[in-house]
């Protein structure tokens, strides 16, 4: 379906000494008539519509027709794939005879270090004894409850 857009001849276009202006148009499309807002800014022209407004005149389009069904073409059958040979293998001996192990080369010796003198310190002097604390609270005679009779 071919649809048409086309003004209705009761638009005229702004005049160009106006740098920008909105006009309201009809626009036809199809069977049905679209009220748009169009917008001039130089050369840059804007069209816009609500969707409700579109969606609402698509429904009032006239049902397409249905396709045709097409019968469906016959195909050739596949070429058959050759079934290939498959090679024989060789068998492994059940074990891998042992290889001879290369002698490994003697480890360079080590330096010695040299001997570090001891160092003779001083005791530590004696640290003075920590008095104890009471653990216990000493009753204060005026924060003391009365005794009970």
């Amino acid at each position: 379906m071919e649809s048409s857009i086309r003004c209705m001849p009761s638009w005229t276009p702004p005049s160009p000494a106006s740098k920008s202006s909105i006009h309201s148009l009809f626009v036809v499309i199809a069977p049905a008539l679209i009220p748009i807002d169009i917008q001039l800014t130089k050369l840059r022209i804007t069209l816009s519509f609500s969707d409700g407004e579109a969606a609402r005149h698509l429904l009032q389009l006239p049902n397409l027709p249905s396709l045709p069904n097409l019968p469906k073409p016959t195909l050739p059958p596949f070429p058959s794939i050759p079934t290939l040979p498959q090679p024989t293998l060789p068998t492994l001996p059940a074990t891998q005879p042992s290889l001879p192990k290369p002698p490994l080369p003697p480890l360079p010796s080590l330096p010695t270090m040299p001997a570090i003198p001891k160092v003779t310190l001083p005791p530590l002097p004696s640290m003075p004894s920590i008095p104890t604390i009471p653990t216990t609270i000493p009753s204060i005679p005026f924060l003391s409850p009365p005794p009970g009779n």
